[in-house]
């Protein structure tokens, strides 16, 4: 079940722009793809135009939404009741100082959310808050699927800009350098606002991409990114059970919506038993 977070704004100003940034560029590739992109490839708004319109707007649900689970689902070890028997040293438990309370294994204290965070990955300062036990699942169809748009726009894209935008020296030094038109008196026109929407898909593409194989990679060995520098085997369960910890019961459905419920295996606070269960 996905418990709200009362507090969403976010707490740094760095957080603030990557929200603002994302919110602001994610609507406007997907404009640019399907509203002005499309339109060129196949005007008669054929069964392929609706085809390609319905798959790019599958994409953007698919962001929009993960996004938005994200950046609201609570993954701190507040949503969680203390089993009283479970809550010991031995087991994993800590006392974290900054909380006052005692936090389960696996769980890291974030100074940027000020709250511990149940099985705590990373804090992501485009969420303006911190990836856990209950939203990784969204956090990587988020990454998944911005690769497959971004990409998607990327290629489409390249067909489009550069059938309008000659390949020349100025042409590519806007694309490195896009406030270039600011100092040397270069006109700006629709066309390099496209060139500017075309190197960001690009861009987009590249980093997202390089964020899902490592994030991938660490879902697949068991582990999260405090863990990843360690030769940690001890909540490796074998990659299809490693899967199930972060998608749920239904994982082959989650790629789907954000809106299919899957529960996931366990709390979240558990871990002495899986590491029993793996002796």
């Amino acid at each position: 079940m996905v418990v709200m977070r009362k507090k969403i704004w976010p707490r740094t100003a760095g957080d603030l722009a990557s929200m603002v940034f994302v919110l602001t560029i994610v609507p406007l590739i997907y404009w640019f793809g399907l509203w002005v992109v499309l339109p060129e490839f196949y005007k008669d708004e054929s069964l392929q135009y609706t085809l390609h319109f319905v798959l790019g707007t599958f994409i953007m649900l698919n962001i929009v939404g993960n996004y938005t689970y994200t950046v609201l689902c609570d993954t701190s070890t507040v949503r969680n009741v203390m089993s009283i028997g479970t809550a010991k040293p031995e087991n994993g438990w800590w006392l974290c100082v900054a909380c006052e309370t005692l936090s389960p294994p696996r769980s890291w204290h974030c100074h940027t959310c000020d709250i511990c965070i149940l099985k705590r990955n990373h804090h992501c300062i485009f969420a303006g808050y911190c990836i856990g036990f209950y939203n990784h699942r969204y956090f990587i169809m988020f990454l998944w699927y911005l690769f497959l748009g971004a990409a998607y726009a990327f290629c489409y894209g390249s067909f489009f800009v550069w059938s309008r935008v000659p390949f020349e020296f100025s042409t590519v030094l806007r694309m490195v350098f896009p406030l270039v038109i600011f100092f040397f008196g270069i006109d700006m026109s629709i066309d390099q606002f496209y060139l500017v929407l075309y190197v960001v898909s690009f861009v987009g593409t590249l980093y997202a991409g390089v964020l899902c194989i490592y994030h991938f990679n660490l879902i697949f060995r068991g582990v999260v990114s405090n863990e990843s520098n360690k030769n940690n085997y001890m909540y490796n369960m074998g990659w299809k059970d490693n899967i199930k910890d972060v998608f749920g019961e239904r994982w082959y459905l989650t790629w789907l919506l954000p809106y299919v419920k899957s529960q996931l295996p366990h709390d979240g606070t558990s871990w002495c038993n899986m590491c029993l269960k793996n002796d």
